[in-house]
């Protein structure tokens, strides 16, 4: 690093590649639905407690769910986060991702029909 050499012993470089592994890698889990770094960058959106992959969104990576969130209107419904392969279940799966987690500010202005919100910048 910064033209300096750094050795490690075997087991400080495995507990290194762990620790960036877990930085990387991750679960979180919100009241409707699950979201998953992956470690090979891709992030993934699946409703809470589903089992089959009907029920889950693979994104290239997080910044891609960001771009799509930019690109929603200020008002947005299952319908408008549709694309190639969303069935129902995921659109609304992702709406209520949307809504629950901390990086997107918005809020569920509507259950039916189901419907986020972005609250506007201060």
């Amino acid at each position: 690093m910064d033209g300096e050499t750094h050795r490690l012993e075997r087991a400080e470089a495995a507990g290194l590649r762990s620790a960036l592994g877990e930085a990387i890698a991750g679960r979180r889990e919100f009241l409707r639905t699950v979201g998953e770094h992956r470690e090979d960058g891709s992030y993934v959106v699946s409703r809470r407690g589903a089992e089959s992959s009907g029920h889950r969104k693979v994104f290239d990576s997080f910044a891609a769910l960001e771009r799509l969130y930019e690109r929603l209107p200020d008002e947005f419904t299952a319908q408008d986060v549709g694309g190639d392969g969303l069935t129902g279940s995921r659109r609304h799966a992702l709406v209520h991702h949307l809504v629950e987690h901390p990086a997107f500010d918005c809020t569920l202005a509507s259950r039916q029909p189901l419907t986020g919100r972005k609250r506007p910048d201060e």
